[in-house]
């Protein structure tokens, strides 16, 4: 047992030095072992078994340790810093040993494991959100329903506006639309190939008896009236809310239902409100650097303008990202005529405009040949085109006369 003790004091010497320099040593913790150890030298006959003796070496260092605990706490007066305590437990080295090195290990791996996850989780939110943008920019609306505007005076109307609004502020005339691009959106959609913008064509096709059947005959006419703005970002022309805005909002729904049974997902969540916009700072990006809103008073003299009718008379499958048409309006993928006379009152329109440009050609002509000058040059082409003839019909009669 001595053996032992020798063994166990060098281990016990840093546990014990606090108290061997604040207080004197009290000898009761190692009596016990001095008196099962008899006094020295070797354990008589019948003693207990290494094993029992290991037992006791047990019991005895729970002893020591108690003691020395309770020796600590008698001389912790003021409450101990973080410091202090794991300097306490790094002098005590059987103090809970495999226990504390078990929970070091156990709370390594759980922060190890909630970095990780934290990790993983700040993996996945920007993944997700990539997918989600991928999403929303795979079902992107691409394609819409438009009413184009065609009537001059509310064109013109709309120019001036702008032009009023450039003098201001020559920046915003980045932000203007094209009068050939003048329309009322009715419905839009995303067509993710040539097959949907099939079974699109066919929806807008369906769609026309159930629109003329909706208006019974009668003729829709749009009236344009004052300005207003979404989000000081956006100017358009207001629709006068009348009967005919309301049957506009019928047709726009019944469209809704149409492309929404042969599988395109048409329309917004939002509500139904028809407008005629005529200026978006979305239109450019080094645009919407500089400005961030549209000062309204820019075109404070025309908030009550009125701008004119336009009568319902065609629907238009247009697509958003395809180059525009010389007019500026966008590229159509089908066209639908309202009415049953309209096919036929467009096409007489249509040749009118043709008629009335070649009669605007042939006055310019008209003009250009009543110039002096140009009847000076025409009168000289003409005397040197004949003087020329006439040599040459001489020429050819006096070398033809010996042979005669």
């Amino acid at each position: 047992m001595q053996r032992l003790l020798r063994r166990l004091l060098p281990a016990l010497r840093p546990a014990l030095r606090p108290r061997a320099l604040l207080a004197p040593p009290r000898p009761m913790a190692l009596r016990p072992a001095a008196a099962a150890a008899g006094g020295g030298g070797s354990p008589p006959a019948g003693s207990p078994s290494r094993e029992h003796d290991g037992l006791e070496n047990v019991q005895q260092k729970k002893k020591i340790f108690a003691e020395i605990k309770k020796t600590t706490k008698q001389r912790k007066k003021p409450c101990p810093s973080a410091d202090s305590v794991d300097s306490l437990m790094a002098e005590m080295p059987f103090a809970n040993t495999d226990i504390e090195d078990e929970f070091a290990m156990h709370a390594t791996s759980e922060v190890n494991t909630e970095k990780k996850r934290k990790r993983t989780t700040g993996r996945e939110i920007p993944e997700g959100s990539e997918r989600k943008k991928k999403k929303k920019k795979q079902y992107q609306p691409n394609y819409f329903i438009s009413i184009p505007i065609t009537n001059p005076e509310i064109t013109d109307g709309i120019q001036a506006v702008q032009d009023a609004i450039i003098q201001k502020d020559h920046r915003l005339s980045k932000a203007m639309v094209r009068c050939g691009s003048l329309h009322v959106t009715m419905l839009v959609m995303h067509l993710s190939g040539e097959e949907e913008i099939g079974i699109a064509v066919d929806a807008l096709s369906d769609s026309k008896d159930f629109v003329e059947d909706l208006l019974k005959g009668k003729t829709v006419d749009l009236s344009f009236q004052g300005i207003d703005h979404f989000k000081n970002e956006v100017g358009f022309v207001k629709l006068t809310e009348n009967d005919h805005t309301a049957t506009l909002t019928e047709i726009a729904e019944t469209m809704k239902k149409i492309f929404q049974e042969k599988g395109i997902l048409a329309g917004e969540g939002r509500a139904f409100k028809p407008h005629l916009t005529f200026m978006k700072l979305s239109k450019s990006t080094q645009l919407r650097k500089e400005v961030k809103k549209i000062d309204s008073s820019l075109y404070e003299d025309f908030k009550s303008q009125y701008f004119g009718d336009e009568v319902l008379h065609r629907l238009d499958l247009c697509s958003m990202l395809k180059k525009k048409q010389p007019n500026g309006y966008y590229y159509c993928e089908s066209s639908v005529f309202l009415g049953k006379n309209r096919e036929a009152d467009l096409v007489k329109e249509a040749l009118h405009r043709e008629t009335q440009a070649l009669l605007s050609r042939l006055n310019q002509i008209k003009e250009l040949l009543s110039s002096p000058e140009i009847r000076m040059k025409i009168s000289k082409e003409l005397f040197e085109d004949r003087h020329n003839s006439n040599s040459k019909w001489k020429s050819c009669i006096s070398s033809g006369s010996p042979n005669a």
